[in-house]
């Protein structure tokens, strides 16, 4: 603006100075394009409106350092999308540290009002921010898990925007290996108490620590395939949880024991084909009755044809739609917590499958919170 403001003064000299009609037609030329040059910057909006500018927070939401207490305190928020970029604890492929990243990149397009519902979720009743990522150690897991315990208590622990609606801020968190759902369980169990748990997934991931790492340490027994075996011993949920989509592998028969055990009932990704879309909505809703609910979502729930971008693919999985619809048709439900997990981006495909179906889901989990306000 100021080199605009000295060429306008520039030209308005020579107009003054020399005074031919040679050079007063061409100064007062000049000046025009000038003019029409500063009122187009004047009108030229920098700030807003592109989908493709400033750091990438999910669905352009607006950034807030949750972790810090001044901005916090004026920023104050209902439901916060929050970072894990860890994969130290998995037993498949790494890459899902850059989850996170990949998730945002693929929710740029998001926004305005849903063509099922008419609702515009992130800008409803509730306000919504993204909270950046928790700062988190790879070279230790026990020290990146305590980080993460500690940020999700931080962030869970501020006051509401809308205090009259809820009092207790929720957090959609973007994984990250699966294992990082443990400390959302925990923070959940912290201001909630016991929740059930929709799992979806290809696997069950209630393996017990002797059987899935534990062999080999107590260190590695904690990872992504016993963290809901661990949430169950401490407490952490009820004996209404259901996996849904579930078709991998299990290491012994014990397995399914151990997985009753642990409160969990399991909806096969094949019971689609035998029993259809709403048979799955209302099985899962009649699990979890009325409790509180967590939902987390493995994005390897889908078939590797619609999600590539994960650690341990399954053939045979759902479909990006039909998970979509699952998941909508899970409204009316108390959704304390929720989560998008194990996305690896460097597996992902030229067209960004993975990330913009993972972007999706976790668009679809921030309506189930905002349709539903919980109070304590």
């Amino acid at each position: 603006m100021r080199s605009f403001l000295g060429l306008f003064s520039l030209g308005m000299g020579g107009v003054v100075a020399h005074g031919t009609p040679h050079s007063s037609s061409s100064s007062f030329f000049l000046l025009l394009i000038l003019l029409l040059l500063i009122l187009i910057l004047l009108l030229l909006d920098i700030l807003t409106g592109s989908q493709f500018h400033g750091l990438k927070t999910f669905g352009s939401l607006p950034y807030v350092n949750c972790f810090s207490d001044e901005e916090a305190a004026s920023k104050k928020y209902d439901i916060a999308v929050l970072g894990a970029p860890f994969d130290t604890a998995v037993t498949g492929r790494p890459g899902a540290r850059y989850g996170p990243t990949g998730i945002r990149v693929g929710s740029q397009r998001l926004g305005g009002f849903d063509f099922y519902t008419d609702e515009d979720a992130l800008h409803d009743w509730a306000t919504v921010v993204d909270c950046g990522d928790a700062t988190l150690t790879w070279l230790d897991n026990t020290v990146a898990f305590k980080q993460l315990d500690k940020a999700h208590r931080v962030i869970s622990g501020r006051p509401t925007a809308n205090d009259t609606v809820a009092a207790v801020p929720r957090i959609l968190m973007l994984g990250g290996d699966h294992s990082t759902t443990l400390s959302a369980l925990r923070s959940t169990f912290h201001r909630w108490g016991q929740v059930s748990v929709i799992h979806f997934d290809s696997h069950i991931d209630t393996w017990n620590p002797d059987v899935l790492g534990g062999g080999i340490s107590d260190y590695a027994g904690i990872n992504h395939g016993t963290f809901l075996h661990i949430a169950h011993e401490e407490g952490l949920i009820r004996n209404t949880s259901v996996h849904a989509g579930t078709r991998g592998p299990i290491i012994k028969r014990s397995d399914r024991a151990n997985d009753k055990r642990c409160g969990f009932t399991v909806i096969t990704a094949r019971d689609i084909d035998k029993h259809g879309i709403d048979w799955i909505i209302s099985t899962i809703k009649a699990r979890v009755g009325d409790s509180r609910v967590y939902i987390s979502v493995d994005i390897d729930v889908l078939d590797p044809a619609f999600a590539p971008g994960t650690g341990t693919s399954e053939p045979g999985g759902w479909s990006t739609r039909e998970l979509l619809t699952i998941i909508d048709g899970l409204r009316g439900l108390s959704v304390v917590g929720a989560d998008v997990v194990e996305v690896s981006p460097a597996y992902d495909n030229k067209g960004e499958t993975t990330v913009l179906a993972a972007a999706q889901v976790g668009l679809s989990l921030i309506s189930l919170m905002v349709a539903k306000p919980v109070s304590d």
